[in-house]
């Protein structure tokens, strides 16, 4: 790679990493994941390896679900899709919500970049990463050389699940539909997917953060790479994660060259 030039290091610098030098080999998206330290998988995600499989979980969440929003939504454009998110009542969660959270950026993004769940700062905007987490987001894309515009960001939900709580099976389910219109809509060449529970809904793993990053994966039924990272708000408690995250964004940018 080349030679970093001033801007970019300021952008980087605004990651809080000391020193920006590429990891050797980091563009062979198949790191070996056994290298990895141990203490890498936490105690929570290790229970969440004890837990029924994603794909059990989702096939019985399913079951509970109507078949008509898939239906109904497989066709839309962006207008009428976020008409019907704003008045999506498929789950609880928008008994407690101030608006939805529907996604933004550009419509017809090389990139789609997929979080969790809004938070609180998202549900008062009804923006995605708007706050402490979305300025480390907004460096990250500026350390590889795009600015927000110039990607498309959204949730695996759509509204915000108080207490911040993990995303139910039932209520990424009832998200589904409309997230699935928007990667058709975009026609990313790659997804960036952000943080373990994005990851796991999206892939429909319960494996680890720590095994998903550094491999490279494929949303099958778009034919699309994946690539998983850390969460910016986990990275804001966990600054020492941050080489670690740029590392997946070298792996971004090589794959997009491809």
């Amino acid at each position: 790679m080349a030679q970093l030039d001033n801007r970019r290091r300021a952008y980087l610098d605004a990651m809080g990493i000391d020193v920006w030098v590429p990891a050797q080999g980091v563009t062979n998206p198949e790191v070996e994941v056994s290298k990895m330290p141990i203490n890498e998988i936490t105690q929570n995600e290790a229970a969440q390896l004890e837990k029924p499989s994603i794909n059990e979980e989702a096939t019985a969440a399913e079951a509970t679900i109507t078949n008509e929003a898939s239906a109904d939504v497989s066709s839309m454009d962006w207008s009428a899709l976020q008409t019907v998110v704003s008045a999506c009542t498929l789950c609880d969660l928008h008994k407690t919500r101030s608006q939805t959270v529907f996604g933004v950026g550009n419509t017809n993004a090389d990139v789609l970049i997929i979080g969790e769940a809004p938070g609180a700062d998202e549900d008062k905007q009804g923006e995605p990463f708007v706050g402490s987490a979305g300025q480390l987001l907004n460096a990250m894309l500026k350390a590889i050389g795009f600015e927000r515009n110039d990607v498309y960001i959204a949730n695996i939900l759509k509204c915000h699940p108080p207490q911040n709580h993990n995303p139910s099976v039932e209520e990424a389910e009832a998200c589904w539909a409309y997230l699935k219109r928007q990667i058709e809509l975009v026609q990313p060449k790659i997804i960036l997917a952000l943080g373990r529970i994005a990851a796991q809904r999206l892939l429909k793993t319960n494996t680890s953060l720590a095994r998903l990053r550094g491999k490279q994966h494929y949303l099958e039924e778009f034919s699309v790479p994946v690539i998983v990272t850390y969460h910016p708000a986990y990275l804001l408690r966990a600054p020492q994660e941050k080489r670690k995250a740029w590392e997946d964004l070298q792996s971004l940018i090589s794959k997009l060259s491809e």
